[in-house]
């Protein structure tokens, strides 16, 4: 008989293999832009692992997660270009970011501990808004942000005075700037993909389950609710400032229509769609939902080959098909496209003859 345990090792490095030579790979295939895609993959998985902590485990609906988004991208862009002539290492504004997001999540958070469901959601959707709005107008009388025009000029990450943004030679080989972002972003998903697997599991992840199923079971059973909320709140937020961090300095460029309403429900649906309070459902609807848009854009030349013309433009048949997974994963995959075990278990007992949900 074959050793489980070892055929796991041989999986996971075989997996390992294949995400270092993911960009070569896709390259080599596809195209440079398609190494893009796969930067931002990394970046809006760790965004949707920040709100699996807030969503999943915690239940609480939060529709303005983008501003913690927004929040790390500007401390980055602030700190580290001509704006205020600051340049200061990644190093210092990576953690300044995560700090300063989990301190503006504990601020969303002590406001709405007695809110739920859509009352939580309208408070955090209208916060989301008032950061995009500040953002958007604090150019005047004092020019903080720039305003609409964004910033420029943003100094990409250095490391060991190796700018990421000009290609580097290794042992003969050339290393592109996209492909040691990639390598960069896939170290700091992997950790937050650890700590959300060793929240999930700690005693801390099992008090937000139970707040999630029944808060009033749980504060009864001496569960501190307000405290683990206000946790819940600033380490999603913490997820959200790093990856807005990495994201402004990928970019080199940040500005107010970065950070919309449309990014929070997007980042909302990829851990909906992929499995809420599933880590690796959650990475794989942060995949799903960033690379099957830019998929869709080669159906206008796709529509002109075949018919003569372009009948349905890429942009509205993405946002068409994306409207219609979306309800047919709500009617017949509840728990998401990967749901966990739990969670599948949980749909399976309601649904099942003499379930509560039978019964109605």
């Amino acid at each position: 008989m074959r050793d489980p345990r070892r055929l796991r090792l041989v999986g996971l490095a075989l997996g390992l293999l294949a995400l270092l030579l993911a960009p070569f790979l896709v390259d080599a295939l596809l195209g440079r832009a398609w190494v893009r895609v796969l930067d931002l993959v990394l970046l809006y998985a760790m965004l949707a692992l920040g709100l699996n902590i807030v969503v999943g485990y915690a239940g609480l609906l939060d529709l303005g997660f983008v501003a913690f988004f927004a929040v790390g991208a500007y401390l980055y862009a602030l700190c580290a270009s001509p704006h205020f002539g600051l340049h200061l290492p990644f190093w210092l504004l990576l953690p300044a970011a995560a700090l300063l997001a989990a301190g503006v999540g504990v601020l969303l958070g002590a406001p709405t501990l007695r809110l739920r469901g859509d009352y939580l959601a309208i408070v955090t959707l209208g916060f989301g808004e008032i950061i995009r709005i500040f953002l958007n107008n604090l150019n005047a009388p004092v020019n903080l942000t720039n305003g609409p025009q964004g910033i420029t000029m943003i100094r990409p990450i250095e490391i060991a005075g190796v700018s990421m943004a000009r290609p580097v030679e290794l042992a003969g080989l050339t290393v592109p700037s996209l492909h040691l972002y990639y390598y960069l972003f896939l170290g700091f998903a992997a950790l937050a993909l650890v700590v959300s697997s060793r929240l999930e599991d700690s005693r801390i992840g099992r008090a937000w389950i139970a707040i999630r199923e029944d808060e009033v079971a749980a504060r009864a059973c001496g569960v501190n609710t307000r405290d683990l909320k206000l946790l819940a709140f600033a380490l999603g937020a913490s997820f959200g400032g790093v990856a807005g961090a990495l994201y402004a300095s990928f970019q080199g460029f940040v500005s107010p229509e970065s950070f919309g309403l449309t990014e929070s429900v997007m980042i909302l649906c990829m851990v909906v769609l992929g499995g809420m309070g599933h880590v690796r459902g959650v990475v794989l609807g942060a995949a799903l939902l960033v690379a099957l848009p830019e998929a869709l854009r080669y159906t206008g030349p796709l529509q002109r080959a075949l018919l003569g013309s372009v009948y349905i433009e890429p942009s509205d048949l993405r946002l068409l098909l994306f409207g219609l997974a979306l309800v047919l994963v709500a009617r017949w995959r509840p728990a998401g496209l990967w749901p966990s075990p739990v969670r599948r278990r949980e749909l399976a007992e309601r649904h099942a003859p003499g379930g509560p949900e039978s019964a109605q």
